[in-house]
């Protein structure tokens, strides 16, 4: 039996759908069309999570507007949560605790100077607390002292130990950024962990007139931008690291840190990168608030009020 020409049963059902030939070819171009931009998109994607895996679809979605707008291509951040689900790119939080804070010591505890402060500028107030981070080396811990304003992290260390002197090492890393830049006043805040209340500790803010600052009932809302860095550095460019030994670590998360504070734009920074906030000053635009699906959820929209 023959055949029948595909233009032939495409005219024979014309009259019975209820749309000509023409339309139908059309369709098919357009869904076409929509498929190659799929791709596209996705690729992109991609080559964006191989310095930034963990990066959430809001922040993936303002780096893409760009090569979207060179390439004639459109898509909505809705559009793109549904893209991402369906290709399993939606990014899952990782929950695992440990105390990194010890609070009943002999030291001096300082009163909380932020908690109805208004931050309109770079070194204004700086966050500073501990992390832990799981490698196969063993866990290690982090120290990080970031701007609340800007959110750019301006010192950092890692160590196998809590001792303060590793806190001391990042607060030093910081203040060195600070050459120049003296003569306005300048609050360090953090938890009241033994490392912060520690004489060395408090004699290097003295010895730069920073004025100290520390949370009153061990809410980690009282410090919550810190709280918040900690969990970006260690989910998006941490966790997927293989790390053997405390230089490798030292290596790696120095080049976190870069990336985070150039390449990574903040909801709280009006999608600035922290190094571009960082050369502002006065209020930045807050681009986030929640948000509730109903069948796909990415942790990295839910969670990032406070981003």
């Amino acid at each position: 039996m023959l055949k029948s020409h595909p233009s032939i049963a495409i005219r024979s059902v014309e009259g019975v759908l209820g749309f000509s030939r023409q339309a139908y070819y059309q369709y098919w171009q357009r869904q076409a069309g929509h498929v190659n931009q799929e791709a596209v998109v996705v690729n992109l994607v991609r080559a964006i999570r191989e310095d930034h895996p963990r990066m959430g679809t809001r922040k993936l979605y303002e780096r893409l507007q760009d090569e979207l707008t060179r390439q004639h291509l459109k898509m909505g951040r809705d559009a793109l949560f549904e893209l991402l689900a369906a290709h399993g790119l939606l990014v899952r939080r990782r929950r695992r605790r440990v105390q990194t804070t010890f609070s009943r010591h002999r030291f001096r505890k300082y009163p909380n100077l932020i908690s109805a402060l208004l931050i309109e500028r770079p070194n204004q107030v700086w966050v500073a607390d501990i992390t832990y981070w799981f490698t196969a080396y063993g866990c290690l811990y982090i120290s990080l002292v970031t701007d609340a304003y800007s959110r750019r992290i301006m010192g950092y260390e890692v160590a196998p130990t809590l001792q303060a002197v590793h806190c001391r090492t990042a607060l030093q890393r910081a203040l060195d950024q600070l050459a120049g830049k003296e003569g306005k006043p300048l609050i360090h805040h953090s938890d009241r962990g033994v490392q912060y209340c520690s004489a060395e500790y408090i004699g290097l803010l003295n010895a730069h007139q920073v004025q100290v600052s520390m949370t009153q009932q061990g809410d980690p809302l009282e410090n919550a931008i810190a709280e918040r860095i900690n969990g970006i550095l260690k989910n998006e460019y941490l966790a997927h690291q293989r790390v053997y030994s405390l230089a490798q670590a030292q290596t790696v998360l120095q080049q976190a840190v870069h990336l985070y504070n150039y390449q990574r734009p903040h909801l709280s920074c009006d999608m600035l990168v922290p190094d571009q906030a960082h050369q502002k000053e006065g209020k930045l635009k807050r681009r986030w608030r929640n948000y509730y699906r109903q069948q796909v959820v990415d942790d990295s929209v839910v969670n990032e009020k406070t981003d």
